[in-house]
């Protein structure tokens, strides 16, 4: 059975509401370097974006690749953008990443699905 990440990144979004009424200061700052990281600047947010899922696959992280494919298709990144990008994971991350990235593109296209509703 293959993931659905809009329920991935829902069902996150709920536990990490939890952990930040944990630890609401931790919660802040990690806001706070999310908001200043991923601001236009030299970078655009989009590039960012890019960076971000790219890490996502590499550290083989669901969540990651869930909210910034997310963030992507809400940005207008192509299929062969972000195809592109994956690429470039696979060349830097082996086999793992090859894994990964189809995991990303499935949930590239999957949050394109849900926005095209």
């Amino acid at each position: 059975m293959s993931k659905h990440y809009p329920t991935i990144t829902k069902n996150l979004s709920g536990n990490l509401a939890s952990l930040r009424s944990n630890i609401p200061d931790v919660a802040k700052g990690f806001s706070a370097l999310a908001a200043a990281a991923t601001k236009d600047g030299t970078l655009d947010k989009k590039t960012k974006e890019f960076i971000a899922l790219a890490i996502g696959v590499v550290k083989q992280c669901d969540g990651c690749i869930g909210f910034h494919a997310k963030a992507l298709v809400e940005l207008g990144a192509t299929r062969e953008e972000v195809s592109e990008i994956l690429g470039m994971c696979m060349y830097m991350g082996g086999g793992p990443a090859f894994m990964y990235a189809a995991d990303a593109l499935l949930a590239y296209d999957q949050f394109k699905e849900e926005l095209q509703k």
